[in-house]
């Protein structure tokens, strides 16, 4: 009778593992009695098989998320434009800061200037005028008229430390009832701090011709001794202060000065004279 060999207690069951050949990975093995023993935890994973995959990514993510490639590329035109922003609004601190600090001593100068000076506004008047070349005699009123008149302008400048250039292309005329009479210029000249000057200029009209109403206005006034007329003064000027010449502005004196005729040896009556100064500081 055949001796019946029995295994061993201690040898280790066998697992009899199969291999798929259709490509999927190995099924684990199972324990030999009734499946008792688990898959142990620490298997490895299955592996894809080899071969070419797509992968789909969205497209926001390609957007916001550089690739490594380009990620350092990335990082420093972030950096630039950061810095760029900050270069502006430092800048523009800078200016508003230096205008601020501009108007500050602006105001300063401007301050210590009225309070040191003081300015005031030129003073003007009309002393004396010597009129030639009108006849009111009703048998020439068909002619024309050229007269002149000789205007004493008396000017005046109260400033104790601001001089005043009188320049060219002033203009002065005198009319009467809006109708222009006569024009000319005032001579160019330097007047000083608290100085008063007199001068006389000359002013000429040519082929005047009065109308029927201001020659019977004239000569009803000549009877009266009261002829009003306006007298138009517009100069530029400059002044100086403190050794710095300003630069060129309009003076317009607007005088009412009444004759009492329109001769030679006429007599002002009365006189109004006001000032117009385009500069702040009078």
């Amino acid at each position: 009778m055949a001796d019946r060999v029995h295994p061993r207690t201690d040898s280790p069951p066998v697992t009899v593992t199969a291999t798929a050949t259709s490509g999927h990975p190995p099924e684990p093995a199972k324990s030999d009695v009734g499946g008792a023993n688990p898959v142990p935890s620490f298997a490895p994973k299955p592996q894809p098989p080899p071969g070419t995959y797509v992968v789909q990514v969205p497209k926001d993510q390609i957007y916001r998320v550089p690739t490594p490639g380009n990620a350092h590329k990335y990082r420093n035109a972030a950096r630039r434009k950061n810095r760029g922003c900050c270069g502006c609004c430092c800048c523009m601190t800078y200016i508003l800061s230096f205008l601020f600090i501009l108007v500050i001593i602006l105001g300063i100068v401007a301050a210590v200037f009225y309070l040191t000076v003081r300015p005031k506004a030129p003073k003007y008047s009309v002393d004396s005028i010597s009129i030639t070349g009108f006849n009111l005699s009703a048998s020439n009123l068909s002619l024309s008229l050229s007269p002149e008149f000789d205007v004493t302008v008396r000017a005046e400048n109260p400033n104790k430390g601001i001089g005043i250039y009188y320049g060219k292309k002033s203009s002065v005329t005198v009319s009467h009832s809006d109708v222009q009479l006569c024009n000319g210029v005032l001579p160019s000249f330097y007047q000083g701090t608290r100085n008063v000057t007199i001068f006389t200029t000359v002013l000429k009209g040519s082929s005047l011709r009065l109308s029927d109403t201001v020659h019977d206005a004239l000569i009803s006034q000549q009877r009266k001794g009261q002829i009003p007329m306006k007298l138009d003064l517009k100069v530029p000027v400059k002044v100086k202060v403190w050794g710095i010449k300003s630069w060129s502005v309009d003076v317009n004196v607007n005088c009412d000065v009444t004759v009492n005729k329109l001769a030679r040896d006429s007599r002002v009556i009365s006189r109004d004279c006001h000032v117009d100064v385009d500069p702040w500081w009078w």
